[in-house]
Order: C-alpha cells, then sequence, then structure tokens
C-alpha cells in the first residue's frame, strides 16, 4: 500500500485529517515528534532537534553544519520507518524527504485564513489581530525554512499530488477525497519503487552515520546508492578524511561497495 504524507500551515487541520484517514484505511500515523525521537538515537537530544526544526532561517545561517547533520538524522529516521508502508506521516517535509519515491502520495492541505484564525485565537486564547499576526508569521517562516533547506517554494503546487482546500470540503469530505486518490494504481508500490526507497534508506543511513562520527560530521559528501553500492561525491578537505569517510560508508549495514571516483581531495592517493 502507498505512504501519504500531508503538508499545511499552522491550525488547517492537518492533524484531523490523518487521524480521520488512520482509521479509515488502517494506516499507522507518524507525527514530527515520533521521528525526532528515532533520530534522537545519533546523539542529538529530542529537545535540540526539535528546536533545530522550528528555529527561524537567520539561525540556521549560522550553523551550517548542525542543520545538515539534523536533517541527515531526520530522513533516516523518516526513511525508516516508512518502510513497510501503510504510513501517514504528518510533519515537517515529508513530500520533500521521500522525493523520488512514486507510491508516497504527497498531500498538500489548505483552510481559510478566517477558520485558522478562529483555530488559533481558542487554542491560544489570543485576539484576533494576534491570531492573524500568528498565522501569517508562522506561514512566513516554514516558506523561508523550506526554500533555504531545500531550494524549493513550499506553495509550489508542482510538489503536492493532490491539494485539498477546506474551503468547501468537510473534515469527512477531504478524508473521502484523499482514501480514494490513495487506492489508484499510479500510488500502489512497485518493484521499481520499492527500490527507490530501499535506496533512498541505504544512502540515508550513510548520510547519517557520516553526521554522527566527530571526524567526519563537518564533511559534506552527496550520497547516493543503487543496490548494495554506495556513491560518493564531493570535495574534500583535507585529504586525510579520504579513509575515515570510506571507513565509515563501508561499514553502514547493506553496504556492500564505496565507489568514491567521484570524490575530489588534493594529495589524495590510494
Amino acid at each position: 500500500m502507498a505512504i501519504i504524507t500531508i503538508s499545511r500551515g499552522s491550525a488547517s487541520c492537518g492533524l484531523i485529517l490523518a487521524q480521520g484517514l488512520a482509521e479509515r484505511l488502517q494506516y499507522e500515523l507518524v507525527s514530527r515528534e515520533d521521528i525526532i525521537q528515532k533520530a534522537s538515537k545519533h546523539g542529538v537530544s529530542e529537545e535540540r532537534l526539535q528546536e533545530g526544526l522550528l528555529k527561524p532561517v537567520r539561525f540556521w545561517e549560522r550553523f551550517h553544519d548542525e542543520r545538515r547533520r539534523y536533517l541527515a538524522f531526520v530522513q533516516e529516521a523518516l526513511c525508516e520507518r516508512v518502510k513497510g508502508d501503510r504510513i501517514i506521516y504528518h510533519g515537517n517535509a515529508g513530500h520533500l524527504l521521500l522525493r523520488g519515491i512514486s507510491h508516497v502520495l504527497c498531500i498538500r492541505l489548505i483552510a481559510p485564513m478566517s477558520f485558522r484564525v478562529k483555530v488559533v485565537m481558542e487554542r491560544r486564547n489570543m485576539t484576533r489581530e494576534d491570531a492573524i499576526d500568528y498565522v501569517e508569521r508562522a506561514d512566513r517562516q516554514r516558506k523561508d525554512w523550506t526554500r533555504f533547506l531545500y531550494g524549493v517554494d513550499w506553495l509550489d503546487p508542482g510538489l503536492y499530488d493532490l491539494t485539498v482546500n477546506l474551503q468547501t470540503l468537510t473534515a469527512e469530505g477531504a478524508v473521502d477525497l484523499v482514501a480514494s486518490a490513495v487506492q489508484l494504481r499510479e500510488f500502489q508500490p512497485t518493484e521499481q519503487s520499492r527500490r527507490a526507497l530501499a535506496n533512498l534508506l541505504l544512502a540515508s543511513r550513510v548520510r547519517a552515520a557520516l553526521a554522527e562520527s566527530k571526524i567526519t560530521e563537518s564533511v559534506e559528501v552527496d550520497v547516493r546508492a543503487e543496490g548494495e553500492v554506495v556513491y560518493l561525491k564531493g570535495k574534500v578537505r583535507p585529504a586525510s578524511l579520504i579513509e575515515p569517510i570510506l571507513q565509515i560508508a563501508a561499514a553502514v549495514p547493506g553496504v556492500g561497495t564505496v565507489d568514491r571516483r567521484e570524490l575530489d581531495a588534493p594529495d589524495y592517493t590510494v
């Protein structure tokens, strides 16, 4: 069966949709907090990871390596969590962290501003003006964050398979719509899509291992996997880091061969 990711703005009924779908489809519900808990196994506290995912862009501009490490841990945790299918993930950037997997149904949920403002007023005991400011600020931060981390516009419709608008639909109607879409042939797992997910999972494990090591945590290396072969690409300085990179990558469970032909380092000799 498919994997469902739900992207939404603050106070847009994302959890209600996710819970309704989980009950209807008998899928497992996975939240951002679930993924953060699993990602914390790499030695970063859940509190620190949570802060990191919610910090504004100006914070991450000063902590580039830390941002990259956190994303590596979170992506690995998410890939591990969804490998069995029948999952609904309603958390940060699931549709971006799982790009390239055809049996992932990416949902964008939107709701009228008046509805969102009313929800925030009730939840946070805010005035209407403060609630409007809160929603607008949260949307702006999410848009900036997504562009900064992934180089894409969070609102780009091309990132989603289906946009669900609660302007006219009820929450129950939204569940009906998504539950129907997920049954389509296009979103059923295939041998090719399962292989793509397995490749992404293995690559994410290698990235996380490199990010966890004190020796290689600051190294920026592109990682791609095909079957048991892992391909590494990037410029490494100093050249003395090449050997630790290769050793750490080769030690990751599931890795058979490490291809380092596109790793560039001055004065490196085999």
